[in-house]
């Protein structure tokens, strides 16, 4: 007999996830596959956006009429933080005789070397993997069999590049999907499941082509948020309002109150009326939110995280087309101080090139970067 695991937050579940299992099961002939939802992830910082028992409806409705499949609630009814060594090894105790699979998806493949007791995973189960091709994945295996004398199966599917991060900001923005189940995407809609109605508004207030900057903005920002240790909500609510302010005239009601601060150029300024709408009318309160917003074109010095993270995804979204701006999104990938660096030397350069005045905060933020490189 051989059965697997195919575990996850599934955040919500899409048709790659399905797709991926039914060919792991027909490469490995499995006889049984138990699709296993999370309670709570590990490496999810702040936790998975829809609750347990939601993200378990889904798994169901997307693997319905699949007789070898079986959605299990064994970790949700666990609670507690999903540790997969303790799920495989009460899977290795009710399945003793059996050929036993882990299976996980490319992305997982590099984050494994960090998981709580990994050698008791492999000493339960066989590790499957899917989603690179063997030229990829030459040096990973090598450093994999170098730290557990063993290697991974690597199963032939690498699918379509869709994932539960890029669903929940469409959702976030008011869109609908593809890569969603027709029922799980009904039952997202009549769950109310994924949506912000502050960003909807927010997005009210810009031009059909600012919402699609701000839309790329949010789908950048949030796929590096995790790697970042940056709560994803954060990232998205600070990306999706970041520009709210662009297109509001000063002797708007909604701007009553506002004070602008003394010498700001007239292309920054709407960093700052965009933060006083995120607070005032959207009814944002985080403080970490709100200071992204307020210098996402400036930058400032000592930048959090999360403020380096709206500032480069706003200049480095993929409708950018400036000369480097490939470089640089690499650099993006890799570090995102280096980044930040880099990005405000050569705006900075560029701002005095043209003639243009270079804001004050920009120039300080700089300048902090260099007087406290390592």
């Amino acid at each position: 007999m051989k059965v697997a695991i195919f575990g996850g937050s599934f955040d919500p579940v899409h048709r790659e996830h399905v797709r991926c299992a039914c060919a792991a099961s027909s490469a490995l002939g499995l006889d049984q596959l138990f699709v296993m939802p999370s309670y709570v992830a590990p490496h999810k910082r702040g936790g998975a956006r829809a609750s347990a028992e939601d993200r378990f409806r889904m798994a169901q409705l997307a693997f319905r009429g699949r007789p070898s499949v079986e959605v299990s609630d064994f970790e949700l009814r666990s609670e507690g933080t999903s540790y997969s060594y303790l799920t495989c090894r009460a899977f290795a105790e009710r399945f003793p005789e059996a050929e036993r699979y882990f299976l996980v998806g490319a992305d997982m493949l590099e984050d494994f070397f960090t998981w709580k007791n990994p050698e008791e995973i492999l000493s339960c189960t066989k590790l499957a993997a899917f989603g690179r091709g063997e030229a990829e994945t030459e040096s990973l295996q090598s450093a994999f069999y170098r730290r557990f004398a063993t290697n991974f199966l690597l199963l032939p599917f690498a699918g379509e590049d869709l994932s539960s991060t890029d669903l929940r900001v469409a959702l976030a923005f008011g869109r609908e999907p593809a890569g969603l189940d027709e029922a799980v995407s009904s039952y997202i809609q009549t769950r109310g499941l994924y949506r912000f109605p502050a960003v909807l508004q927010a997005l009210e207030l810009e031009k059909p082509e600012r919402r699609e900057h701000s839309y790329r903005v949010a789908r950048m920002a949030c796929a590096r948020a995790r790697s970042l240790g940056i709560e994803e909500e954060k990232a998205l609510l600070a990306a999706a309002m970041h520009d709210c302010g662009k297109y509001v005239p000063q002797d708007s009601p909604l701007l009553l109150g506002f004070t602008p601060p003394e010498n700001v150029p007239q292309p920054v300024l709407h960093q700052y009326t965009g933060a006083f709408l995120a607070e005032h009318v959207f009814g944002v309160t985080d403080g970490e939110i709100l200071d992204a917003i307020r210098y996402h074109t400036s930058g400032r010095e000592d930048m959090t995280p999360l403020g380096a993270l709206i500032f480069l995804a706003d200049l480095l979204e993929e409708g950018r087309t400036f000369p480097g701006v490939e470089e640089l999104r690499a650099l993006f990938r890799r570090d995102l101080r280096a980044c930040l660096k880099e990005s405000l030397s050569r705006q900075i350069e560029y701002l005095k090139g043209t003639g243009k005045p270079v804001y004050s905060l920009t120039e300080r933020a700089y300048l902090w970067i260099l007087e406290h490189e390592n």
